[in-house]
Order: C-alpha cells, then sequence, then structure tokens
C-alpha cells in the first residue's frame, strides 16, 4: 500500500502536524468502539482509538446497567466502560483523548485530522455514536442518571411501583412508554401537541393500557428535585398555564441524532442521517466501516452494539489481509497485472 502523503489536504497545517501512519483507526470510545479496539487488537492490527468529547458514549451516563449478560448484580455504565477499556489496552490498543475534525475519504490510506494530530489510516472503523435530542431545560442535565432517562430499556426497573413521565408522542415516545408499564404504577405522556405522531396500533395500545395517562399540549419547562428527581414543571402551551407535577423518572424520547456530521458528503447516509451499512459492517467506501449507534436507529443497546463493533473488527481484519495478498501478488507478478489492465 502506498503511503505518500499526496491526499492530505492544502492548507491544512500538514508541513508542521504530526502525522501518524496506523492500521485500524477507530472512532468513538463507546461499546462499539471499544469492542472493535479489542479485535482488532486481537488480530494485531495495534489500533488508534479517538475518544471524541466523551469517552464512554452514552452508556457511561447510565448509572446502572443491568441487561448485560456477565453482570448479575448489574454494572454501572462507568465501571461498564472502564473495563472495556482495560480489556482493549490489555491488548495492544491505544486511547487518544483526542477528537476527530475533518476526513478526507477519496484515497487509502484515509486521512483524519484532530485537534492534536493527523492520521493516515488504512482501515477506519466509525463508532461515533449517536445523541438523544435534549429538551435543554433546567434541571435535565443535573438530573440525568438520577431520574432523568433516556432509555427505558435500561432503566425502567429502577421505576418499580413509581410515577413516571414520558415525553414525545412518536414511536419511540409510546414503545418505551409502553415497556415501562411492565415497572412503573402510573406512565403519564406528556406530548406538546393535542395529537401523537406514533402509528395507529402504538396509539391504540398506548390508550387501552390503564397505567398510561396523556398529558395534552403542554411542555416540561422544569425538573425539579434535590439528590434525585422529585418532579416537573408544566406549561401549556395554548393557554399559558404553568403547573408542577410530583414525579419520580422523567424519561425523554424527542429523537436521536446521529453524530455524522463529519460524513455528509462522503460516506452514505439514509434518511434520517444515519450511516448506510451492509450486514458486514461495510459503508460505502471500501476500507471504511461502521458499527453501533451511529448506523443502528432501532435496538441502540450495549450488547447490540458492542457485536456489531466485533463484526467491524473482523471486516476490517479480513479487509487488510485480502489488500495485503493483492499487493504481494502485485509485487511477485507485474507481468500479470500489465496484462489484465485495460
Amino acid at each position: 500500500m502506498d503511503l505518500n502523503l499526496s491526499n492530505l489536504r492544502h492548507g491544512s497545517g500538514s508541513e508542521n502536524a504530526d502525522i501518524k501512519k496506523v492500521k485500524v483507526l477507530i472512532l468513538g470510545t463507546g461499546p462499539a468502539g471499544l469492542s472493535a479496539a479489542l479485535y482488532a487488537a486481537r488480530a494485531g492490527l495495534e489500533p488508534v482509538i479517538l475518544t471524541g468529547m466523551e469517552l464512554g458514549g452514552q452508556v457511561s451516563l447510565t448509572y446502572s446497567v443491568e441487561n448485560y449478560p456477565g453482570f448479575p448484580e448489574g454494572i454501572s455504565g462507568q465501571e461498564m466502560v472502564d473495563l472495556f477499556q482495560k480489556q482493549a489496552e490489555r491488548f495492544g490498543a491505544q486511547i487518544e483523548y483526542d477528537t476527530a475534525i475533518d476526513i478526507d475519504l477519496t484515497n487509502r490510506p484515509f486521512w483524519v485530522k484532530t485537534y492534536q494530530a493527523e492520521y493516515l489510516a488504512e482501515v477506519l472503523i466509525i463508532c461515533t455514536g449517536a445523541t438523544a435530542v435534549n429538551l435543554n431545560v433546567p434541571g435535565e442535565k443535573e438530573f440525568t442518571g438520577k431520574g432523568v432517562s433516556y432509555c427505558a430499556t435500561c432503566d425502567g426497573a429502577f421505576f418499580k411501583d413509581k410515577d413516571v413521565i414520558v415525553i414525545g408522542g412518536g414511536d419511540s415516545a409510546l414503545e418505551e412508554g409502553l415497556f415501562l408499564t411492565r415497572y412503573a404504577r402510573t406512565v403519564t405522556i406528556v406530548h406538546r401537541r393535542n395529537e401523537l405522531r406514533a402509528g395507529a396500533i402504538l396509539q391504540n395500545r398506548a390508550r387501552k393500557n390503564p397505567k398510561i395517562k396523556f398529558i395534552w399540549n403542554t411542555v416540561v419547562s422544569e425538573i425539579k428535585g434535590d439528590k434525585v428527581v422529585s418532579g416537573v414543571r408544566l406549561k401549556n402551551i395554548v393557554t399559558g398555564e404553568i403547573s408542577d407535577r410530583p414525579i419520580d423518572g422523567v424519561f425523554i424520547f424527542i429523537g436521536h441524532a446521529p453524530n455524522t456530521d463529519l460524513f455528509v458528503g462522503k460516506l452514505e447516509l439514509d434518511e434520517k442521517r444515519y450511516l448506510i451499512t451492509d450486514k458486514r459492517m461495510r459503508t460505502s467506501v471500501p476500507g471504511v466501516f461502521a458499527a453501533g449507534e451511529v448506523t443502528d436507529s432501532i435496538y441502540r443497546q450495549v450488547i447490540t452494539s458492542a457485536g456489531m463493533g466485533a463484526a467491524a473488527a473482523m471486516q476490517a481484519t479480513h479487509f487488510l489481509e485480502n489488500a495485503e495478498s493483492e499487493k504481494v501478488f502485485k509485487e511477485e507478478n507485474p507481468d500479470a497485472v500489465k496484462e489484465n489492465q485495460p
């Protein structure tokens, strides 16, 4: 493989930058990224992982993960990330606390610019995840993991026989609300409109569930509490009426946004801006793979992201092996290569 630097962008400061050549560069250190790092490291590929803005991704904010096999008593999201990291590093993965800010996928090796360096990567595995859309109201950030959640599957069991609200009116909000009825005493769906956006079947199921109630034309303007959530302030957007409501948990489902801004126009995205991959985690550019929530708008679970990360690393290994075999063949059979050229 030719590692000349001709594909570096002019004016990027390349002359003085710290240019690092790596076999495998992984963007993101959530379950997908760290699992990919583990598998790539065990294959002897010496992967480098860029943490992005937050090591561990969304799971690091989860108070307790109880649905990951092997932890019958549960484990905090941050503890799980620490274990993932230690295991990957044990086999030679290198974690860099840095963020990719520019990228060029038109040639291999792929060029990635960060705040601190520039990389030339033979293979790129994208695990940048997705970010839950926030309400951006007082108390939301302070009580995340302390009564505020963005995942009913992850945290629903902590609200057994408690009263919770679900914010949103789409399919995700109703699906998660219905799931919460397995545990919660009541589930109140707060929606800013006077009708739901979810599909008819979900709406029918929700309306028939005796545990589910609805508050229409209303938004949450503040989340209150001391050490944990104890209530919310509601505002009716039609009448302007303000009211306070005691509550034990707030589940926010107003959407997820995949972290794909860096790849617009460079990789194929779907209508929701998730990266499109095939069943082998391959993107639209050969040598670029993706895993986890950056390409998964359906499951969004630690276990599925970890599995996708492992699969992406395995495919990356095969890709490099095939590329190396092709290179050796061309070097050993130059005449055959010439004969096959148009």
